[in-house]
C-alpha cells in the first residue's frame, strides 16, 4: 500500500525545520501599513513593498470602493472574453503616459506578466541570458519559453558581454534583468548593458517590480532615470509594490502589445485585474506623479537606518546579510519580540550563505520607527 502524502510530506517539512527553512505566514488584523496589529500585538512593519505608503491612502481607498460599486466584485472573464473594462483601458493608458512609451498592457500579477511575455517573445531556437540573481519568476518564464538558459554574473555587463559572444546558432538572444534587486536593493547598470546588447544583436527585457513608483522621474523606474525608454524592448513593473495595489504590466511599442494580447498565455487565460484593484492602482499612479515627496522620504529614511547599521547603498531596501540561516531566524524572532517585524530572507529567495534581514522603508515609517528599529537591532545582536 502507497504511503500516505501527509507522511511524505510531514518527512519533508521536518526537513526544512531542521535547515532553518521552514517558513509560516504571519497574519495581519489590518491594512500593511508601516504599523500593523499581529498576534494581538504592535509591530513596526519592515516587511511590506508598500514603498509610497499609498495601501492605507484615503484616496486609493475611496478609488477602490467606487469601482467596486460602479463595475462590480470581479471582471468574472478573460480581457478577450468580455472582461476588459473602460477601467483596464484608462490604466494602460495612465502607465504608457509615465513610462514614455506608446502601449502598455495590464496583467493579474507580476508573475503573471514575467511569465506570460517571456515565452510570448523567446523560443526554443532562442537564448534567454539571465543575471545570476534574476527573481524567481523571469527564471520561470525563461524555462516555459523552451528557449536555451543562460546566466552572467550579477550586475557584470563585461560578463554579460563574453556570454553572448560564446552564443551560437539560428535563434536570436535576449538579455533579461531586473533594474532594482528585490533582496540587495542595488540597481542594473543598465545603460552598459543595454549597449552590450545592441552591440550583439540581443533584445533587452527590464524588470521594473522595484523600480517604478520609487526611481526616476514621475516615479517612472530606473530605465526612464538613465534615458533608456526608447532603447529597452520590453519594460515590465507591478502594480503591487509602489502602487499598493495587485497586478503587473508590460509596455514598449504598440506591436509589442499588441503581440502580447495574442501569445502571452498567462494573459489571455487569466481572469481580467478587479475592477477595485484596477481603479486603486491608477489613483496610486496619479497620486505618486503628483507628490514627489512621497519618493524621498523613504530614501532619507533609509539613509538614517543605513547610517545607523553601518551600511552602504541607496534606496528603500536595506539587506541586512547576517550568513546562515539559523542567524537570520534568530535575530527576526529577537527583533519580532522587541515589536519589530522584519523576516528572515533564506534560500532559495537568496544564494546560500546569504541570509538576511531585508528591511523595506516606506513613506509611512517615521523617524521613530527607523530608531526603534535599531534599538532592537542593538538589544538582539
Amino acid at each position: 500500500m502507497t504511503a500516505p502524502l501527509s507522511r511524505d510530506l510531514r518527512v519533508e517539512l521536518d526537513a526544512l525545520t531542521a535547515l532553518h527553512r521552514r517558513r509560516s505566514p504571519k497574519t495581519l488584523a489590518g491594512a500593511p501599513g508601516a504599523r500593523v496589529l499581529i498576534d494581538g500585538a504592535p509591530r513596526v512593519n519592515f516587511a511590506s513593498n508598500n514603498y509610497l505608503g499609498l495601501a492605507e491612502d484615503p484616496r486609493v481607498r475611496r478609488a477602490a470602493a467606487r469601482a467596486a460599486r460602479r463595475w462590480g466584485a470581479g471582471a468574472t472573464a478573460s480581457r478577450l472574453m468580455g472582461g476588459t473594462l473602460e477601467l483596464h483601458r484608462e490604466l494602460e493608458r495612465e502607465i504608457a503616459d509615465l513610462k514614455r512609451r506608446p502601449a502598455a498592457l495590464v496583467f493579474p500579477s507580476g508573475y503573471h506578466a514575467n511569465t506570460g511575455m517571456i515565452p510570448a517573445l523567446a523560443g526554443p531556437e532562442d537564448t534567454v541570458v539571465l543575471d545570476r540573481l534574476a527573481h524567481a519568476s523571469l527564471v520561470d518564464g525563461a524555462r516555459l519559453s523552451r528557449a536555451r538558459l543562460r546566466v552572467f554574473q550579477h550586475n557584470d555587463p563585461e560578463d554579460l558581454d563574453r556570454v553572448l559572444a560564446r552564443l551560437s546558432g539560428p535563434g536570436r538572444p535576449w538579455v533579461v534583468t531586473e533594474s532594482v534587486f528585490s533582496m540587495d536593493g542595488d540597481r542594473a547598470p543598465l545603460a552598459e548593458i543595454v549597449a552590450v546588447a545592441e552591440r550583439r544583436g540581443a533584445r533587452t527585457y527590464v524588470d521594473e517590480a522595484h523600480g517604478t513608483g520609487v526611481w526616476g522621474p514621475s516615479g517612472a523606474g530606473w530605465v526612464n532615470a538613465l534615458g533608456l525608454s526608447d532603447r529597452v524592448d520590453v519594460a515590465m513593473g507591478t502594480l503591487s509594490k509602489a502602487f499598493a495595489s495587485q497586478g503587473g504590466f508590460v509596455c514598449g511599442a504598440s506591436e509589442l502589445i499588441d503581440w502580447a494580447v495574442n501569445r502571452a498565455r498567462a494573459f489571455i487565460y487569466s481572469t481580467a485585474l478587479a475592477p477595485a484593484a484596477t481603479a486603486a492602482a491608477l489613483e496610486a499612479v496619479r497620486i505618486a506623479r503628483a507628490e514627489p515627496d512621497r519618493r524621498e522620504r523613504p530614501f532619507a529614511l533609509a539613509r538614517r537606518l543605513r547610517t545607523g547599521l553601518g551600511l552602504s547603498g541607496e534606496g528603500p531596501i536595506v539587506p541586512w546579510v547576517l550568513g546562515t540561516d539559523a542567524a537570520a531566524v534568530a535575530l527576526s524572532q529577537r527583533l519580532w519580540e522587541r515589536g519589530v517585524f522584519a523576516p528572515a530572507v533564506r534560500p532559495p529567495t537568496v544564494p546560500k550563505g546569504t541570509a538576511r534581514i531585508r528591511f523595506s522603508l516606506t513613506a509611512a515609517h517615521t523617524e521613530a520607527d527607523i530608531d526603534a528599529a535599531l534599538a532592537a537591532v542593538r538589544a538582539g545582536a
